[in-house]
């Protein structure tokens, strides 16, 4: 009882509130969009809002047994947990039902799964303790081949599943590694290849090539050190223009067609409004006909009579942009961003290795989500199929996320008892 009481005093009630909030805005944004003119309850489980309800109901349920449990519990299990995870990984790829192109989902009558969704949290507690072990750093080059292989493991398998989305978040661990200890040339590099790819996209390998071999001669001339290290400078302009010529090989031919048109109708190459541009153009449209402060809750027309395709999964922000407007949508972002910086106010002040990090996990996963799903409403960023933490409708994510959030306030509450 007395470990109750102290786990209960020590309980960050900021994150948990930020959280209930996102999740109540989240259900009436998906009632407002799901629901027709007459609504007779909202428990009906014939209709998305009936059932995102029980989901909810599920998740605090989740949550509540998480608190519940030892927080030692999920530091000492987290190998076991990601293993168990990579098994259904595999299995679903074997036995799993194939929706929307994606072979991601195990189906149990009328209910169905998505592992892929669950394998986050389980791979943010297997790099936390791995990381967490003693003599582990991350500027041996042993450390971060084993961090890459345990990120790169549930990434491959659900790009196999053909869930690229999903495969992408993975890419956001990053920013773990380099809380971590990792250099930040990784990063630069990384940056600095995407934008080389998208060049490539735009103007083609020779504009691109010739571009950094002037770069290369500005900097010959004009910087004496650049000039001492010339087999250096040499070097990376020959593997950038290697990577600059294998572009358009490997945007043919790794890419499925569907990506491909959608990174050209947001690049600009093609337009396509009708096709694979079809979705963002009428979430701009939905988000932008809410102007300053919205046509009011449930009197989106845009959102409410299926003028914009998944407006109550992928594309759920747009509905808080038709209704609410352009003070809702900042509302929303605003409580995000809220929650972020308190997640990683979160992990600093933990007294373990593993907290810290598992911290540092949660919120780069929160953040890849809030930011490609909204970037990708409003024609920023590629659509890419990933759902908004705790607004999307999905059993799935909401629980997944609900897991991967509560397991990091779980173990902050246990923070004091760590010597």
């Amino acid at each position: 009882m007395r470990r109750g009481r102290h786990t209960s005093a020590n309980t960050d009630w900021i994150t948990i509130f930020l959280y209930a909030v996102l999740v109540f805005f989240g259900w009436l944004s998906i009632y407002s969009a799901s629901s027709g003119d007459e609504v007779n309850t909202v428990f009906d489980l014939s209709q998305r809002y009936g059932k995102q309800l029980l989901w909810i109901a599920l998740a605090v349920v989740l949550a509540i047994s998480i608190m519940i449990i030892d927080a030692k519990f999920f530091s000492q299990f987290a190998f076991a947990f990601y293993i168990a995870m990579m098994i259904i990984l595999i299995g679903v790829l074997l036995f799993g039902k194939t929706v929307a192109g994606s072979r991601s989902w195990f189906q149990m009558g009328a209910f169905a799964l998505q592992p892929a969704e669950f394998a986050k949290f389980a791979t943010s507690l297997a790099l936390a303790k791995y990381l967490s072990t003693l003599n582990v750093d991350m500027r041996q080059l042993k450390t971060r081949i084993v961090s890459m292989a345990i990120l790169a493991m549930p990434a491959v398998f659900i790009l196999l599943q053909n869930d690229t989305g999903s495969a992408l978040v993975y890419f956001s661990f990053v920013l773990v590694l380099f809380r971590e200890g990792m250099s930040g040339a990784i990063i630069v590099v990384g940056v600095l290849m995407a934008i080389l790819f998208i060049l490539t996209l735009l103007f083609g390998e020779v504009y691109v090539i010739s571009s950094l071999f002037l770069v290369f001669l500005l900097g010959w001339i004009f910087y004496k050190k650049f000039r001492k290290q010339f087999k250096l400078s040499f070097a990376v302009l020959a593997l950038a223009s290697a990577f600059v010529f294998s572009v358009h090989y490997g945007y043919e031919n790794v890419l499925a067609p569907h990506q491909k048109k959608r990174i050209n109708v947001l690049l600009g190459i093609e337009g396509d409004i009708h096709g694979a541009g079809y979705n963002v153009n009428q979430s701009k449209i939905a988000i932008g006909s809410g102007g300053l402060s919205g046509k009011g809750f449930r009197q989106g027309m845009l959102t409410r009579n299926n003028f914009v395709p998944e407006q109550s999964t992928d594309f759920i922000f747009c509905t808080v942009g038709e209704e609410w407007g352009f003070l809702g949508t900042t509302a929303v972002i605003l409580i995000f961003l809220a929650l972020l910086l308190r997640l990683v106010f979160l992990a600093e002040r933990q007294r373990s290795k593993f907290g810290r990090i598992y911290g540092y996990g949660v919120a780069s996963i929160l953040f890849f989500h809030f930011a490609v799903n909204i970037g990708m409403t409003v024609g920023l960023a590629p659509v890419i199929g990933i759902p908004l933490p705790f607004f999307s409708y999905g059993g799935s994510s909401l629980w997944a996320f609900t897991i991967l959030l509560f397991i990091f306030i779980k173990q902050d509450a246990n923070r004091l008892s760590v010597l």
